[in-house]
């Protein structure tokens, strides 16, 4: 029986935690057979995890997780297959990385008016010279005892009732699109994402839009239009109500559809490799999408 995750981060995201060794023996462990690791923004680590993978008796798909918007929502594109060796595969990460690097004062600077001061030399010092993720302020945070006598900071300290995932949920309640220390970052359109996966040989696949698009779920349709290729119907955000939206608009449009657990590591602690919810009714379905994408 094949189990198959198409959303997995390395350290190579500003957000992963484990290196391309340890998700191999995780997903032996796991018993994880068919994997993409498809880190934000950058395709650096596909040479190391093909080597890795090659004699593993799990079959790797190289992919990545392109941030960008549409129509004035912040989401994510994945991409299988792409070309990672590719000029503007490669120029996307510094491009990413500048537009992300001039946003951290101005995610301090709000941070500091929603109520939360944090000092910026020690969030760099602990960013250990990859990109300060917001979950990486929450890290600097909750580990420094020095910032918890602040009571906003209580809900994610140990039994407070955002605590089950304090980082990722700190970033939720804070650096989410519309909440008090949000800032718009300059990323591309939709319609310049998809090009660029398409011009790199990219199977470009809509990731988690029930959770980017909640309440706004029929622009998805639009995305399709446009030329998505499909969607990442079944993961840890969408509900039982998404997942058939989604499943049966990808069924009626003859659309590839997903599967992905986008595990981080310690950021998600909740959130386990190879483990995210299926309607089985749409198992079939959803294991010949896999396999075509596996095998183009």
């Amino acid at each position: 029986m094949n189990r198959s995750d198409l959303h997995v981060h390395s350290a190579y995201s500003n957000d992963g935690e484990l290196g391309m060794e340890e998700l191999v023996r995780k997903c032996l462990t796991n018993k994880v057979n068919i994997l993409s690791i498809t880190d934000h923004n950058t395709a650096r680590g596909v040479s190391e995890a093909l080597n890795l993978f090659r004699n593993s008796g799990i079959s790797f798909i190289p992919g990545i997780e392109i941030d960008c918007h549409y129509k004035g929502t912040d989401m994510h594109l994945l991409a299988y297959h792409i070309d990672w060796e590719s000029r503007e595969i490669i120029e996307l990460e510094a491009q990413t990385e500048q537009i992300v690097m001039e946003a951290v004062p101005l995610m301090i600077r709000n941070l500091a008016k929603a109520g939360i001061d944090i000092d910026g030399d020690e969030l760099m010092e602990k960013s250990r010279g990859k990109l300060p993720a917001p979950e990486l302020f929450a890290e600097v945070l909750m580990g420094n005892p020095g910032y918890h006598n602040n009571p906003l900071l209580l809900p994610y300290l140990p039994g407070g009732e955002r605590s089950d995932m304090p980082y990722i949920n700190f970033y939720l309640d804070y650096f989410a699109q519309g909440k008090p220390a949000y800032v718009k970052l300059e990323l591309m359109d939709f319609r310049a994402a998809l090009e660029l996966v398409k011009r790199n040989a990219g199977i470009p696949i809509i990731s988690h839009p029930g959770l980017n698009f909640k309440g706004k779920e029929k622009l998805v349709k639009e995305l399709l239009e446009l030329g998505a290729e499909g969607l990442e119907v079944f993961n840890n955000y969408h509900d039982k109500g998404q997942m058939e939206y989604f499943a049966t608009l990808s069924q009626s449009r003859g659309t590839l559809m997903t599967a992905g657990s986008d595990f981080h590591g310690k950021t998600k602690p909740l959130i386990d490799l190879g483990a995210y919810p299926v309607i089985e009714t749409y198992r079939e379905a959803l294991n010949q999408s896999i396999q075509t994408i596996r095998k183009r």
